[in-house]
């Protein structure tokens, strides 16, 4: 069977003189138009044949199997949160030929005067949030392509909750179309602003609240809020966070996470990963999420349940720190075994010989590589002309390291 070449062609936003002169001398040379109906309207007098693009495996069983001339109609660049992907995935590239046109991210950069290079892209069209939030978040610039159940609303709600407000905000509405909207407004201006089903929503970073003179670690311990100083203080908590071994885009769990300063540091070296801290004490709540926004740790997510049980509906963790276990040490290292990707790590902080001696002796048990690193720190005070030495109770962090499969 003779295998035809695909062609996609990107529609511009304005219609016919959106087409380069190549793209309309493949599309008169097709015998099959394949697209969404407004994309197929643009060529009312096509001679050949019309294929409404509603299920992308139907479309996909036609194009492996027929022998005709096909091109199949897309917006701007197929190549941009497109069709190009999926037929990519699952036909042989060169069987396809691309004729990419201008964006309608383009377009709305060009409309509000910004540049667009340094911007990042996140689609939430059919997708989830969550991991689309944790993307916006990070960025300085960032372009969305909405649809009607995640909208600028929504997205604006996410972040709002997230103490993650400080944008600019553009609203991009029915781009090309005779009632363009371009509407600049804030992130809480979304919440009350009706948007075209038709829309992108910009966000440029406009500031973050007394963040600049706090360093990406080593937080002085009076910096957070917490209750009777139960804190995992300066010193252990940089050796924690070495011990963990942070990279970029992991998902770690703090699991007890008190007044959240491990989670709040680690947020730091984690600017595309995800933190889940859990947290069933309800002062220590309230403790965390007041740090939460007074670092604008948006990437991480308070979980108010008490573990094991609460891990059940989090993702897969790369890392994890236990920092208070309730008595339930052992049946949380299972649970986290189950659940640790492999070549993961986890960390225990323990204050006492007993907890030392149970988490050692289970985590061997479960066939992990376990280090444990007596932190002993003394720190000097003031006493009239002289300076002393007062010493703090030892910590004893264990590292844990998960074989690879």
């Amino acid at each position: 069977m003779s295998q035809q070449k695909i062609y996609l062609v990107g529609a511009g936003i304005s219609g016919w003189e959106g087409f380069g002169q190549k793209a309309l001398e493949v599309i008169g040379k097709a015998e099959v138009l394949v697209g969404h109906q407004r994309h197929l309207d643009i060529f009312p007098d096509f001679p050949g044949e019309k294929m409404v693009l509603d299920d992308l495996s139907i479309m996909l069983e036609f194009l492996r199997n027929t022998e005709k001339r096909c091109v199949v109609l897309g917006s701007g660049d197929p190549n941009f949160f497109g069709v190009a992907r999926f037929l990519m995935r699952n036909l042989p590239k060169e069987r396809i030929e691309i004729f990419p046109n201008l964006t309608s991210v383009q377009y709305a950069f060009a409309r509000i005067k910004e540049p667009w290079d340094d911007s990042v892209f996140v689609s939430v069209h059919g997708r989830g949030l969550g991991r689309a939030i944790d993307r916006i978040i990070a960025s300085e610039k960032v372009a969305i392509l909405t649809d009607r159940v995640n909208t600028p609303a929504v997205i604006a709600r996410e972040l709002i909750d997230r103490g993650a407000e400080g944008y600019e905000a553009w609203l991009c509405e029915d781009m090309g179309m005779p009632g363009e909207k371009f509407t600049k407004t804030d992130v809480r201006g979304l919440l009350d602003l009706p948007a075209s089903e038709l829309n992108i929503l910009i966000l440029i970073k406009a500031w973050e609240p007394q963040l600049s003179q706090y360093p990406l670690v080593g937080i002085e311990d009076d910096e957070f809020a917490t209750s009777k100083k139960l804190i995992t203080k300066q010193e252990v908590r940089a050796v924690t966070l070495a011990k963990l071994q942070l990279q970029d885009d992991l998902t770690m769990w703090d699991i007890g996470a008190g007044s959240g300063s491990v989670s709040i540091e680690a947020s730091n070296l984690l600017p595309n990963g995800r933190i889940f801290a859990l947290e069933k004490n309800g002062q220590c709540v309230a403790f965390l999420k007041e740090n939460l926004k007074k670092f604008v740790a948006r990437n991480v997510k308070l979980v108010e349940a008490f573990a094991p049980e609460g891990l059940d509906d989090l993702p897969d963790p790369d890392r994890v720190f236990i920092g208070g276990s309730g008595g339930m040490l052992e049946e949380i290292i299972d649970a986290v075994d189950r659940r640790l990707k492999s070549d993961g790590r986890l960390v225990v902080n323990a204050v006492t010989l007993d907890t030392l001696s149970k988490a050692v002796e289970v985590l061997e048990g479960h066939g992990y590589t376990v280090e444990v690193t007596c932190v002993n720190i003394a720190k000097t005070r003031a006493l009239s002309e002289f300076k002393l030495f007062e010493a703090q109770n030892p910590v004893y962090v264990i590292a844990a390291a998960k074989e690879a499969e």
